[in-house]
């Protein structure tokens, strides 16, 4: 009898990719319309990564957690958390970034009555700025900040600072101008604000979105995957699609 050594092989590759098959779990925050437990398809960055581990054939699940809790949980040795996400680049001993999954417009929010007006980042000293507790913002605010040469006041969400921003409490916020958009166009709590907030003409930034994995072997393993995964997909046209 002769054996189709061809067909023999497929076989025990498509045995292989099943018996591997795994799911990583991954936390996130209700952030629309990156992410969001609520929002259809969970949002765009959910969207983007699900697909890349399933281009390795791996399932992606996603719990979501007010973002203090969502990055401690992906922290701790042993969690079931390989790391968190959508973050932006930064120096961390306790994760590893993936290959960029998107990119997200940071600016600042304002109020059309009293626009601001800078230059350079250490002209916004002379403002009551806005910023949202454990959130990353550019290396130089965030430098500015930790050297008290910026003050901003402190909040739990974007929403608040908007509120804020609309009252005439701060000056500006920082905020990514498409969490703006869809805030104003979706929640209720921000209707009578809509035609007393715009964004500021001048961007902080164009800022790369990431998993950040824990720093482990679990983590890197991951990673790596993930990484191959990106690759396979075409991520700007999964974000325009689900960004809407």
């Amino acid at each position: 009898m002769k054996f189709n050594y061809a067909i023999l092989g497929l076989l025990f590759a498509v045995g292989s990719v099943s018996t591997h098959a795994e799911t990583v779990n991954l936390t996130s925050l209700d952030w629309a319309p990156y992410s969001g437990k609520s929002l259809e398809n969970r949002g765009a960055s959910v969207v983007v990564a699900q697909a890349a581990f399933k281009a390795m054939g791996h399932e992606l699940v996603v719990d979501f957690f007010p973002w203090s809790r969502a990055v401690k949980l992906a922290s701790e040795p042993g969690s079931k958390y390989a790391g968190y996400f959508p973050e932006y680049l930064y120096e961390s001993n306790e994760f590893t970034f993936s290959a960029p999954m998107g990119q997200g417009p940071l600016g600042l929010v304002e109020n059309i009555a009293s626009p601001i007006s800078w230059a350079e980042v250490s002209d916004l000293a002379k403002y009551k700025l806005g910023v949202v507790q454990d959130y990353v913002n550019t290396e130089e605010l965030d430098a500015l900040i930790a050297s008290n040469v910026i003050k901003p006041q402190v909040v739990t969400s974007d929403e608040i600072n908007v509120q804020k921003v609309a009252g005439g409490r701060i000056d500006a916020a920082v905020i990514d101008a498409n969490v703006f958009n869809y805030m104003l166009a979706n929640s209720s709590k921000l209707v009578k604000n809509k035609d007393k907030v715009q964004m500021n003409a001048k961007l902080l930034m164009n800022k790369e979105l990431y998993v950040a994995f824990r720093n482990d072997a679990d983590g890197k393993k991951w990673q790596e995957i993930y990484n191959q995964g990106l690759a396979k997909i075409d991520i700007d046209a999964l974000m325009t699609e689900h960004l809407k």
